[in-house]
């Protein structure tokens, strides 16, 4: 009985180990492909780019007080032009730079709301 009993352990951890190997070797980093953003598509900054600042909450610490630019809804866009953020092209303009380079600002946007302000910018970056 006692031989039978170890022997059921071992089959038990035996298909323990199975199963933690296949459930990490099945993992996957992004479970769903991001979603595309056109490079075509107009982009205006009060209905995406101010979005962004807001839902990414990058006015937690660009309010005006702490950091600049002012980040505001009704500010961040002369507060943007006027300290030279967003000179075309997008892909060297000092707000992409700081939202793809910076740690502190890196996680804050997901890699389409990056590229929706790059492409917003390539566009001319219209207050519009």
């Amino acid at each position: 009985m006692n031989q039978k009993l170890k022997r059921i352990k071992q089959i038990f951890v035996a298909l323990i180990l199975i199963a933690t190997v296949e459930g990490f070797s099945s993992c996957e980093k992004d479970s769903y492909p991001p979603p595309a953003v056109d490079p075509n598509q107009t982009w205006h900054f009060q209905a995406d780019i101010q979005l962004i600042f807001i839902n990414s909450k990058c006015v937690t610490c660009h309010n005006g007080v702490t950091q600049f630019p002012d980040l505001r809804s009704g500010k961040s866009y002369a507060s943007l032009s006027s300290g030279g953020y967003i000179t075309p092209p997008g892909e060297t303009s000092i707000l992409y730079h700081q939202i793809t380079t910076n740690s502190a600002h890196i996680p804050r946007t997901t890699d389409a709301q990056k590229l929706e302000i790059r492409y917003w910018i390539n566009q001319g970056a219209h207050n519009n």
